[in-house]
């Protein structure tokens, strides 16, 4: 399926509200090939760099007044995203002095929409960050029913989750609109993406080389 087709799901939270019906927790709850030339895409948007950064509805982890910020685009059915992500958040807990913008940015499947979406309305519980460890961990491309599951063993309340994506379905929506528009004003070319202060690493980082290109951007910005 196309990335804009796929974006197209993420307009509001019907989706994943469809995955939440009365039942047991346990219960449903690199890129894509395109199966076909897409249409040519509108001029992207130009880059609004205090969206990028300071979204105020965009989940952020790690010290909000740290001295270097990581803004990670990701999905979650991207393996390489999966492998990486111990590593940055281990970097982000031990440094104590970094920003963590998290970029739900999902274009690979219908369950990436769906996931993101239930990521997402978890930040309205104070759980984003336990819907995101949780849902990177889950192997392959998630079912549906597997998300529901994992979420529910999280400790994520199931019944607050459906309401508040009916709630901030607009919200949530908006939000992965503006997550797509920065993606392609970058040029991004899929997931991952890390923004670690000026540089732009289109890789799976291990450990070390996050915490090298950190020591890169706060030696770049001492040189100022």
């Amino acid at each position: 399926m196309r990335r804009r087709a796929l974006l197209r799901f993420a307009a509001g939270a019907a989706l994943a509200l469809t995955l939440l019906a009365p039942g047991p927790l346990a219960a449903p709850l690199r890129a894509a090939t395109p199966d076909a030339a897409p249409a040519p895409a509108p001029a992207s948007k130009p880059l609004d760099v205090d969206a990028l950064l300071f979204d105020p509805e965009a989940p952020v982890a790690g010290n909000p007044k740290g001295d270097v910020t990581i803004v990670a685009f990701f999905d979650y059915n991207c393996g390489y995203c999966r492998k990486a992500s111990p590593a940055l958040e281990k970097l982000v807990a031990e440094d104590g002095n970094i920003r963590l913008v998290y970029k739900d940015w999902p274009i690979l499947a219908k369950s990436s929409v769906v996931a993101a979406q239930l990521a997402l309305a978890a930040k309205y519980q104070g759980k984003y960050d336990a819907a995101h460890a949780t849902l990177m961990k889950i192997p392959g491309r998630a079912s549906t029913e597997r998300m529901s599951a994992a979420l529910a063993e999280a400790g994520i309340d199931r019944a607050r989750l459906a309401s508040d994506l009916k709630t901030h379905a607009k919200a949530i929506g908006a939000l992965l609109a503006r997550n797509n528009e920065q993606a392609e004003a970058l040029g991004l070319p899929g997931t991952p993406v890390y923004l670690v202060g000026p540089y732009k690493v289109a890789a799976a980082l291990d450990y070390q080389g996050f915490k090298d290109v950190v020591k890169d951007a706060r030696d770049r910005a001492a040189e100022r």
